[in-house]
């Protein structure tokens, strides 16, 4: 697994996302040496000019920090780079370089090439991420724990309903992304105001050879100021990060030291600086702390979609970092949430206890159900909230209150048995359609068909 260098990399730069400098220099010289080769298929560069630019076209022969300074010059760093790979190719070959394209169409370009890329490695991970989920719900279809609902205990539910439901949020932010992937990340080519008159009427047709060459859609026409592409990948970037927020936020409440009923795996992690005894979530933990940041990084690229005339003052600057940052941090968060899924430690024991432990009360919505054809739905629940509040005030359970004094009357006159009770207390007879929900979320997960789980062909 790759994870990026430097002192927070690891723990928000986890995962095959490369999105930094050296990802976005080498994605503008690919989109360079795409378009001299297109230009060469064309008919409008010397032979051999595509290779020779293409050669030329490696990153490491260039400094992103020399280039960074001189975009101060220009507004982005596509003109300083233009120049450095023109000097880099032979002087036969230097009139491919460039050639009818604007500073924007090389970004927007290489913006598109850096998302296609992270996206494989995002999809991988989503899709580790769902498979561990539907082990989970399949494994523990029958594990009785209690719900809750507003951070109060509710009814019933299993753990493996819960596990489900965790797995359409996946299945959906995969299947919105890997359209996005496949569809709607376009090459830009354009020119200097959307009509590529440098080209004269070759132009749309170099358009279409230079996104063969990059394996990018073919828009209809340059989208130098309709920035919906841009917004449409960071909503189904955001949308997988919120799917992953929500795991990881169940996972940190079923971890707290008085639920205990999962854990984290990973040995020698989870320590507290000061205190020993912590076995902190940390998978959890960093996928909130990435997912976190998304919704902000979000709104930045919906207020810069609007865009003046045919080239934006300031808006498409905006979108740079903010659409590193999203791929990054989504591409962090899923790959955390990968190994979340894969290593939890499910306590099917605790959740049984802590269900025992709430004394019957949940179970009180199956009494009432039960009571109220003989002494009707209002009758029936004033008795149980009246049970409720006695078991509470003495310290006894649901069932041995309503088994005593007025309540055991109460139900006696009603023709209502003590073993009826008892099964009305029972959570395996409360679950409804936890299973058959389970099974389903888990029927759905096997029919969704993507190419390689999202992965790049090989």
């Amino acid at each position: 697994m790759h994870t990026q260098q430097g002192l927070f990399a690891g723990l928000f730069g986890r995962g095959g996302v490369e999105a930094g400098d050296e990802a976005w220099l080498q994605a503008m010289l690919d989109a360079e040496a795409a378009l001299a080769r297109a230009l060469e298929r064309a008919g409008l560069a010397a032979d051999g000019a595509g290779a020779a630019v293409t050669a030329a076209a490696d990153a490491s022969r260039f400094d992103p920090a020399d280039l960074g300074r001189q975009a101060a010059l220009t507004g982005n760093p596509v003109p300083p780079l233009a120049r450095a790979l023109t000097a880099a190719v032979p002087s036969w070959a230097a009139g491919a370089v460039h050639r009818g394209a604007t500073s924007q169409d090389i970004l927007d370009t290489a913006a598109m090439l850096v998302a296609k890329r992270a996206s494989h490695a995002i999809l991988a991970d989503l899709a580790d991420a769902a498979a561990a989920a539907a082990g989970l719900a399949a494994a523990h279809r029958d594990t009785i724990m209690i719900g809750r609902t507003l951070l109060q205990q509710a009814v019933p539910v299993t753990f493996g309903l819960a596990a489900a439901g965790w797995l359409p949020g996946i299945d959906e932010a995969r299947q919105a992304l890997a359209r996005v992937a496949a569809e709607r990340l376009a090459v830009q080519f354009g020119g200097a105001a959307g009509t590529l008159a440098a080209l004269g009427d070759a132009g749309p047709g170099v358009a279409g050879l230079l996104a063969a060459e990059l394996g990018l859609a073919v828009p209809v026409l340059p989208w130098h100021t309709d920035r919906l592409r841009v917004l449409e990948l960071a909503a189904a970037l955001a949308a997988a990060a919120a799917a992953l927020g929500k795991i990881a936020r169940d996972v940190t409440l079923l971890a707290q030291s008085e639920v205990a009923e999962a854990r984290e795996g990973g040995a020698g992690r989870g320590g507290s600086s000061a205190m020993p005894h912590k076995r902190n979530p940390v998978a959890s933990v960093l996928v909130l702390g990435c997912t976190r940041r998304v919704p902000g990084l979000l709104a930045t690229l919906a207020a810069a979609a609007e865009q003046e005339h045919q080239r934006a003052a300031g808006a498409w600057h905006a979108e740079w970092e903010p659409l590193s940052d999203l791929l990054r941090l989504t591409g962090s968060a899923a790959s955390w949430a990968a190994e979340l899924l894969a290593g939890l430690d499910v306590d099917a024991r605790r959740m049984r206890a802590n269900l025992d432990s709430a004394g019957g009360f949940p179970m009180a919505e199956p009494v009432a159900a039960l009571l109220g054809p003989a002494l009707g739905h209002l009758a029936a629940h004033d008795l149980i909230a009246a049970a409720s509040a006695a078991a509470a005030a003495a310290g006894q359970s649901l069932g041995d209150a309503l088994k005593s004094g007025a309540a055991a009357s109460a139900l006696a006159a009603a023709g209502v048995t003590p073993g009826q009770v008892d099964a009305a207390l029972d959570p395996a007879g409360y679950l409804g359609s936890a299973r058959a929900f389970t099974d389903a979320a888990l029927a759905a997960h096997r029919e969704l068909a993507l190419p390689a789980a999202g992965r790049p062909p090989g």
